[in-house]
């Protein structure tokens, strides 16, 4: 503990290169994986939001019906993919598997950053190692299922449907595609990290809960904001999405505020 106090910040950095560099070992490792199983990640992952029997466009079929209308069903989406560059398809597949492999080696990741900061917290809080890391995937991976079978869908029917002109065909550029899947995947993820980076901003004193209910409002207009940027401009797309963010915005409150308890009440004790 000692030895730790007394590093130098080029030591830190060498630690940390460390850290980063077994974080992108792990990720390539996955990310070849990944792309042996070019046929399961694209026809079964990718491409599916494509197919009208996506589980989300059934799902808000027989919502819509149960609510005495058919308006959410649809039959086709009406646009075909293409590959316009020599080497397109091959750079697709690299950046998927490597997206791919990110998304998979996340709790790896996680565990890497908390070996990192861990010499910087009490024992008790060291101790904690196993909940950080399984909550901070957990998270992690909700935000991706909910970006991959709500935030997609919604965008690929609304954008891969919308039409200026019936003159004008829809040919898509399979990574003009597949960047809109992994962008809202990825982003959703990091989305749902808020409680945690909620947790770090408190435990350096950057944030309080009194702060968070303060700039409700604020966040509120921020949230919709953010909705309307990674979903398409149709306002029930934006409430879907929008509605997650400010649930985890409350749980940031909460979080903020244990947090602050248990501060005090170390304080209280160390006096």
């Amino acid at each position: 503990m000692a030895e730790e106090k007394e590093m130098s910040f080029l030591d830190h950095v060498e630690v940390l290169r460390w850290h980063l560099v077994r974080s992108t070992v792990a990720v390539l490792l996955f990310s070849v994986i990944a792309f042996m199983m070019k046929s399961f990640i694209f026809d079964v992952i990718i491409f599916a939001p494509k197919n009208p029997e996506f589980i989300t466009y059934r799902f808000f079929c027989e919502a819509s019906k149960y609510f005495g209308a058919d308006g959410l069903c649809i039959d086709e989406l009406p646009f075909t993919f293409q590959s316009l560059g020599m080497s397109e398809q091959f750079s697709v597949h690299i950046w998927t598997s490597i997206t791919a492999g990110f998304i998979i080696a996340f709790p790896f990741i996680v565990w890497e950053f908390w070996k990192f900061i861990s010499p910087g917290l009490y024992e008790t809080e060291r101790k904690g190692a196993k909940t950080f890391i399984i909550i901070s995937s957990l998270l992690f991976f909700i935000g991706v299922l909910f970006g991959y079978y709500v935030v997609t869908p919604l965008s690929v029917n609304f954008l891969g449907s919308y039409s200026v002109s019936d003159l004008v065909e829809r040919n898509i550029k399979i990574d003009s595609y597949i960047s809109l899947v992994r962008s809202s995947v990825l982003a959703s993820g990091l989305i749902f990290e808020l409680p945690i980076i909620m947790f770090f901003l408190t435990k350096m004193g950057l944030i309080t809960p009194q702060f968070l209910r303060k700039y409700r409002k604020h966040a509120l207009v921020l949230v919709l904001l953010l909705a309307a940027i990674i979903t398409p401009p149709d306002i029930i797309s934006q409430i879907i999405v929008a509605i997650p963010i400010l649930i985890l915005y409350e749980i940031s409150i909460i979080i903020s505020a244990v947090v602050i308890k248990r501060e005090r009440k170390k304080e209280k004790e160390n006096a």
